[in-house]
């Protein structure tokens, strides 16, 4: 066997390679995608006061921290009995998660995923990247910088910073939005608007333009899991869960989020850090799932914005009705998403409810309770228990591309097979695998929770280099 490693996977955010085995012949035998950081944060937070955790958990990441922000403090509302927020509170969150959703998908669309779209899969890597598009379509890298860089200020005027923000806490919030915060948003919302229509143009067109590559581009059929509302309407904030299988039908609808485990189940394999999450109905064969913007137009009836719903009206119409299986269709699905984050942005800012005063709410206190929300990536659960000290004692996370961690390894290795068994490998080839990667956006920062199967080695070293002690689990000393 011949051993091909791409480390790192380029563009998307946090650390992992891709190991390909090919025979003799230069076929491929194997492709995993490999999470080779690990984090340990179901661990240390344990031990720390509940009021901590939507400030502590978000330091998993720093392009996607209000998910993890949100999704904490949704569970924490429930340890207070402040689960029934007051107007303020709640629009106040949905608009910092239309921010962040606003942000983060500008920010993969055109910093991370355009190269590959614009170039071509196999084009000069020096070429391929955020800088090659700028040079080449300065309008278009200049509406990816500033669409991000809306978003961010929507993040920074509802949780106090761009980054790592304490906006929401236990039963509600910390502030309520200023007239003149409002004001200074709503300056460039019809253009955000427009650009959010073009991108869904952009997305769209690529997507029916390349059909013959998208069909046998790391695509297969699958079940999809999201959170949709009572009525059906996708709600990138709260619901309750519904999964679908390959053909529409549902396997479970309007899942109240606190049973989350008597549907879901963890399993672990010796090469990753990263968990594999199945349906137990279908058990680990058959029972995976993908999640994030593909699978929450496939799962949800409508969209209750008008251009949104429109488009996802023309989204599914390309696929004659059925759940769109197509991995490159994310791109779609994910701008789609991005012109609804920006309707809803348009309709909170104009809401008085933001300059209400009365913020934080609380009721009978509990020991256990679990969060979820529909981050940028796909559904985020987190769940917690709490001791009578107000201590975490336990804390478990499905982050959204764990749930997306088999699809990924099978489109990884769909692709490897068609593109690098029994020819000459190019990094342009290579590139075709990444680009299979990419069209999850994934956060692999936010996915390497294990469960101590995989070997792990820390060594200490002092100041003048020499090893002072090593410790190994799982791996001979």
């Amino acid at each position: 066997m011949t051993r091909i490693v791409i480390e790192p996977v380029t563009r998307v955010e946090g650390h992992g390679k891709v190991s390909i085995l090919l025979d003799e012949g230069n076929r491929v035998q194997q492709a995993r995608l490999h999470v080779v950081e690990f984090r340990g944060f179901e661990r240390f937070v344990q031990g720390r006061p509940y009021w901590e955790m939507p400030v502590a958990v978000q330091r998993l990441c720093g392009i996607c921290p209000v998910s993890h922000h949100l999704a904490a403090v949704k569970a924490m509302d429930r340890i207070v009995g402040g689960e029934k927020l007051t107007p303020t509170a709640e629009k106040m969150r949905r608009l910092m998660h239309y921010g962040q959703m606003f942000q983060s998908h500008a920010l993969h669309f055109f910093h991370l995923a355009s190269p590959d779209l614009l170039f071509g899969f196999g084009s000069d890597a020096r070429k391929r990247n955020v800088l090659g598009v700028a040079a080449a379509h300065p309008e278009l890298g200049r509406q990816g910088i500033l669409m991000r860089k809306y978003g961010q200020e929507v993040i920074k005027a509802t949780a106090g910073k761009k980054i790592h923000g304490t906006g929401a806490i236990p039963g509600g919030i910390n502030k309520n939005l200023s007239i003149a915060e409002r004001d200074a948003l709503l300056v460039d919302i019809a253009q955000m608007v427009r650009w959010g229509e073009s991108a869904v143009a952009l997305a769209r067109d690529y997507t029916l333009g390349n059909l013959e590559l998208a069909v046998d581009f790391g695509s297969f059929e699958s079940n999809h899991l999201s959170i949709v509302r009572a009525d059906g309407a996708m709600d990138l904030y709260d619901g309750g869960l519904r999964a679908i299988d390959k053909d529409g039908n549902r396997l479970f609808d309007h899942l109240d989020n606190q049973r989350y485990r008597d549907v879901i189940a963890e399993e672990v394999k010796s090469w990753s850090y990263m968990k594999f999450p199945f349906l137990i109905a279908l058990g680990p064969a058959a029972g995976w799932y993908r999640v994030g913007p593909l699978a929450r137009i496939n799962t949800c009836n409508f969209i209750d914005t008008p251009k949104a719903e429109a488009a996802r009206k023309e989204f599914v119409k390309a696929s004659g009705g059925k759940p769109n299986n197509l991995t490159l269709a994310y791109h779609w699905a994910r701008m789609i998403e991005t012109l609804h984050s920006i309707e809803k942005i348009e309709l909170l800012l104009h809401d008085k409810d933001l300059q209400g005063t009365d913020l934080v709410v609380k009721g009978d206190r509990r020991e256990e309770a679990v969060g979820i929300i529909e981050a940028p990536r796909g559904t985020l659960i987190h769940h917690y228990k709490v001791d009578r000290n107000d201590r975490v004692t336990m804390c478990n996370l499905i982050v959204s591309t764990t749930n997306n961690n088999e699809s990924m390894n099978r489109a990884v290795a769909s692709v490897a097979r068609k593109y690098l068994s029994g020819v000459e490998i190019t990094e342009g080839l290579l590139n075709h695998v990444e680009v299979a990667i990419r069209a999850y956006d994934p956060c692999l920062s936010c996915a390497t929770h294990a469960l101590g199967q995989m070997p792990l080695q820390i060594e200490l070293f002092d100041a003048a280099g020499r090893l002072l002690d090593r410790k190994c689990k799982g791996m001979a000393q």
